[in-house]
């Protein structure tokens, strides 16, 4: 039924949950999975200070450590599919609109379903023009799961 599956990864326990339940699904119809992450420097400024004490308000992070924070995002979320016995088909690092980026890779690797964590990490901003899951569903030409 799903030959493969794109997962939305933002790093919050939703989108852990969703790659969770993505490869259960992927386990019943051997599916492949390929994971999505677009690192947004608000979130990494937010992060490193939380850690560091970086100066966020401030300061934003370098394209390095965005990278270097995405790439992380990326690297745990193989982990949570290697403990369900699941590999990663390919793993895409995007810079830009997380919603148009999640649904640029499902058209490239012709998905069947994209699994979204309902509520992210996202912006206040989102509050205003929509989260990255509602756009998603709402532009996908597969189907889409969201998961708490």
């Amino acid at each position: 039924m799903f030959q493969r599956i794109v997962v939305g990864l933002d790093g919050s326990e939703a989108s852990e949950n969703a790659l969770r339940m993505a490869c259960d699904l992927a386990r019943k119809y051997g599916s492949d999975i390929h994971l999505v992450h677009t690192p947004q420097p608000q979130t990494v400024a937010f992060a490193l200070g939380a850690v560091t004490g970086y100066h966020a308000a401030t300061t934003m992070p370098s394209a390095e450590e965005v990278r270097t924070a995405g790439e992380g995002i990326l690297n745990a979320g193989c982990a949570v599919a290697e403990s369900c016995n699941q590999a990663i088909a390919e793993t895409h690092l995007e810079t830009g609109d997380p919603a148009d980026n999640i649904i640029r890779c499902a058209k490239a690797c012709e998905a069947d379903l994209i699994v979204t964590g309902r509520r992210g990490l996202g912006s206040l901003g989102a509050l205003v023009q929509g989260s990255t899951t509602q756009r998603v569903n709402h532009k996908a030409e597969c189907a889409c799961l969201s998961v708490v």
